[in-house]
């Protein structure tokens, strides 16, 4: 039972009946991972794709010049790593754990054939890759379009979604990553992103404390971040 809880919390699977889940948990295989243990690598056999229970995983990709380039940082309840289904057949980024927790995985072959058998999960499954091409659309808008400022101004936004608190009307934004993370995130260096945070700062929008960060003025957050738009 607890098993179908969890698989219920994906958006993925959040609009299965609960025989349909529990068909599902037949193969659903749970995983706990440590902070820097690598999940999978660019270039690996695809052998099936995960959902993400606790914790937290970076996708990345190692350009030739050696840097790395961070696509995601997936947060709980998401699923990730559906391309196993496509292509070549093999992982086309690293997951690397950011914060040790638990991964649900599911294996590809015992997913098509239940794919084969109920038409529901085929479906779920093409509305979870859409929104992942939704997501990724939304990246390549901002590392085109966007300046620096409006580009860490959406992230903030993002990660004050996922991961805060909120006291007062102030909000408290864990951030989660180094600041050379930060950068591959954005598409930017990290003298960048530090010169950046210290204009927030002097604006008074924000405070940096440590890896935390504190948003005084939410609204003029939100105005950096559509000014490309």
């Amino acid at each position: 039972m607890e098993l179908i809880e969890l698989l219920k919390q994906s958006l993925l699977f959040s609009g299965m009946n609960d025989p349909d889940l529990a068909e599902l948990a037949t193969i659903t295989v749970r995983r706990k991972f440590k902070k820097g243990e690598t999940l999978f690598g660019e270039g690996d056999k695809a052998t099936g794709f995960y959902l993400l229970v606790s914790g937290s995983i970076k996708l990345c990709r190692i350009a030739h010049d050696g840097r790395e380039k961070v696509l995601h940082f997936v947060q709980p309840r998401e699923t990730f790593a559906e391309a196993a289904f496509f292509g070549d057949g093999k992982y086309p980024a690293e997951a690397r754990g950011m914060e040790s927790g638990e991964v649900l995985y599911l294996p590809k072959e015992g997913f098509l054939e239940l794919m084969g058998r109920n038409p529901g999960f085929a479906l779920n499954l093409v509305v979870s890759l859409s929104l992942m091409l939704r997501r990724f659309a939304r990246q390549i808008e901002e590392l085109s379009f966007a300046d620096v400022t409006s580009r860490m101004a959406s992230f903030l936004l993002r990660r004050a979604d996922e991961k805060s608190t909120s006291f007062g009307g102030i909000t408290y934004v864990d951030l989660g990553i180094k600041k050379g993370e930060l950068a591959s995130r954005l598409g930017t260096a990290s003298e960048t992103v530090s010169r950046t945070l210290r204009k927030l700062k002097d604006e008074g929008i924000i405070e940096v404390q440590g890896n935390r960060v504190v948003i005084h003025q939410m609204e003029k957050l939100q105005k950096l971040c559509e000014r490309h738009e």
